[in-house]
């Protein structure tokens, strides 16, 4: 997904939240359920479930296809609830324990 998308995404379902695109990490997504984070130079991305307290980490190639099918889901509703659905079918993937450190 594009700075250009993301700003009217953040914009429309989340206008309190601040487009911030740098080479460390990335807020791709932010709701009561889930965020995603993406780390460009590991090519990664992080998704978390806070209502479990759990998460999980694509790289590389998975990475890759996450992003596609994140975009794919953002365009086809970019409702926080239509995201919320396309997160939830990780459930079996997001299965580490969070922590705070």
């Amino acid at each position: 997904m594009g700075p250009g998308r993301q700003a009217k995404f953040l914009k429309d379902y989340q206008p309190n939240a601040r487009l911030v695109v740098n080479r460390l990490m990335n807020i791709v997504y932010n709701s009561d359920n889930y965020y995603v984070v993406e780390y460009p130079l590991q090519h990664g991305y992080e998704v978390v479930d806070k209502q479990s307290s759990r998460g999980t980490y694509f790289q590389g190639d998975v990475a890759l296809k996450f992003r596609q099918s994140m975009i794919g889901a953002i365009g086809d509703d970019p409702s926080p609830d239509n995201v919320d659905e396309f997160l939830s079918s990780f459930g079996a993937l997001i299965n580490f324990p969070m922590v705070v450190h």
